[in-house]
């Protein structure tokens, strides 16, 4: 019988049946089990939650009355399920391969000092090259998937310090997660693992890029890359990410950067004909922005990292030039 790593792995399933089969037919492959597997259903149509509840019985459905998204869904498995130590994300469009998790497991041994581990992401129509390599952030609010489009044999092939993992397939020291309060239920999807990550980030906790931990991913399998939907709550959630988690004195030098992103990126996805859902996701923002600018004292007050520290693990102006030429994708996730 294959060891047990004391973790739970948490699935949420918004009609992926197209991948959702797939995706825990790999995790039933693993050669280290998890403690336990939750797959959290937001009031999916397809049939998925019933075939996944009857194909694999050993995993935990809850069933949700409407659709939560992606944040609150990963909450509620937390709250409703055994305590472990680690907590894995895993998209339904996500793959991993059998050894996920035993590399995982090796990797919080191997480095203790860290709480927080981000998977190789391959694309999985075309595995020869990057679906993304962890998250980078930029002082301006950017983020984006860290060497994604590029080739696999050439890029991602260290073990190094990353902003934030990708939550498509992602591992959480479980105490780490409750003391950062979990997703940011708000953001609803889209940017909210850049927020947690940016939160643990001020909070202490490091964060360590796996490449030996290979999951072959969609990508937006569920939501679309460039639909309306992720690109309202990607630009959403960029202001607030920015708002809440960006610590002074850079919050102010940044500022202009910030507000000069936002600004260019009405042309920009009006000539990509997505204006009007731009325009709503930054009103949206600046109405939301009362309650994220309370958060942001209490975040700040909890803060125990320097700033200059934090500046250290982001991404350089350089490399945010190379990502405008590169995509004009919506920002991540």
């Amino acid at each position: 019988m294959a060891t047990v790593f004391d973790l739970t792995v948490i699935i949420v399933n918004h009609n992926g049946g197209r991948y959702l089969d797939r995706c825990l037919q790999a995790l039933a492959a693993q050669s280290l089990r998890p403690r336990q597997a939750v797959l959290v259903d937001n009031a999916s149509n397809d049939g998925s939650a019933d075939q996944a509840e009857r194909t694999f019985p050993w995993v935990r459905v809850i069933r949700c009355p409407e659709n939560l998204g992606f944040a609150a869904a990963n909450n509620l498995a937390v709250a409703h399920s055994e305590p472990t130590e680690w907590l894995a994300l895993l998209n339904p469009d996500a793959f991993p391969a059998p050894d996920w998790l035993a590399t995982l497991q090796q990797a919080t041994r191997d480095e203790p000092q860290y709480a927080v581990f981000g998977s190789r992401l391959l694309d999985a129509a075309n595995p020869t090259q990057l679906d993304g390599a962890g998250d980078c952030y930029h002082g301006s609010g950017l983020a984006w998937r860290r060497w994604h489009g590029r080739s696999a044999a050439t890029h991602g092939l260290r073990v190094e310090e990353i902003f934030a993992p990708c939550a498509a397939a992602a591992l959480y020291r479980r105490q780490a997660f409750l003391e950062a309060n979990g997703f940011d239920e708000r953001f609803f999807c889209y940017m909210e693992d850049v927020d947690l990550g940016f939160r643990l980030r001020l909070l202490g906790y490091r964060c360590l890029y796996v490449p030996a931990a290979v999951v072959h991913h969609i990508g937006s399998g569920l939501t679309g890359m460039r639909s309306a939907f992720a690109t309202y709550h990607g630009h959403r959630n960029l202001v607030w990410t920015y708002c809440k988690n960006m610590p002074a004195p850079w919050f102010w030098l940044y500022l202009p950067a910030h507000l000069l992103l936002n600004l260019l990126s009405i042309p920009w996805l009006g000539w990509r004909g997505q204006g009007r859902v731009v325009l709503r996701a930054k009103w949206d923002a600046l109405c939301g922005l009362p309650h994220i600018w309370r958060q942001r004292r209490q975040i700040q007050a909890r803060r125990k990292v320097e700033g200059r520290l934090l500046r250290q693990v982001m991404t350089g102006t350089w490399d945010l030039l190379t990502q405008f030429v590169r995509r004009s994708d919506s920002p991540r996730h």
